[in-house]
């Protein structure tokens, strides 16, 4: 099953200042790709700090899907750290530098800032703003503003598609984790193909456990489904 890991930059995601949420987007419109994620991260806007991890990173998953820092105020620093991680240069794309001139006319050399993308990247379309992103070598960088983002990864979702899609099967059961940890268990040694998650919850009406089954063997999550959801129901 091919692999991504998900690097999100910036010092407010970092600080909690604002929520991470293009890190859970990006995990769910991956599973249905046939792409497992294996690690989301966020990092602040530095460039050592980034150009690191993209380093020890990016060889380890089939793909290193990176959002943010790809504006023009003084803390975008992306374009940058990603340069240095492959230790190349940065090079202005002409005809990218040509359009975002002649689409932000009132301000063209700030605009054509956004076109210094690492030597052998290859732009991608921006749908919904001027920042373009780019992919080198496994890497797909994109912008950080949620609607722009999710855009623009809907540009590539055929570019990353991989094998089957993962499926997954979900049921919330008003018990407690520990009155069904052994059945859980049990599932896992049976149906060793498949991904199971416990999900506990409390409640004024008492404990809830939701089960979230994963799986790209589509026999294996209807087995596992099946005989989970047979075990479970003889939980009083």
């Amino acid at each position: 099953m091919a692999s991504a890991t998900i690097l999100t930059i910036g010092n407010e995601l970092v600080s909690g200042d604002v929520a991470n949420t293009n890190g859970s987007w990006l995990a769910q419109r991956l599973a249905p790709l046939g792409v497992s994620v294996r690690l989301i991260a966020a990092v602040p806007d530095e460039i050592d700090r980034i150009a690191e991890f993209v380093r020890d990173e990016a060889p380890r998953a089939d793909f290193l899907l990176v959002t943010g820092g790809l504006g023009g105020t003084h803390d975008d620093v992306t374009r940058e750290a990603l340069a240095a991680a492959f230790g190349v240069g940065q090079e202005e794309v002409a005809e990218l530098a040509a359009d975002l001139r002649s689409r932000f006319a009132r301000d063209p050399e700030y605009a054509a800032r956004w076109a210094q993308l690492p030597a052998g990247a290859r732009p991608l379309r921006n749908p919904l703003g001027g920042a373009p992103g780019f992919a080198i070598e496994n890497v797909y960088v994109l912008p950080g503003l949620p609607r722009e983002m999710e855009a623009m990864f809907g540009e590539l979702e055929d570019e990353l598609r991989r094998g089957n899609p993962i499926g997954t099967w979900r049921r919330t059961y008003r018990t407690g984790e520990s009155r069904i940890a052994a059945i859980l268990a049990e599932a896992g040694e049976r149906h060793p193909e498949v991904l199971i998650g416990s999900y506990p919850s409390f409640h004024p009406g008492g404990p809830e456990v939701e089960i979230v089954v994963k799986s790209s063997d589509a026999a294996e999550l209807a087995a596992a489904s099946s005989w989970l959801e047979q075990a479970l129901a003889r939980v009083g």
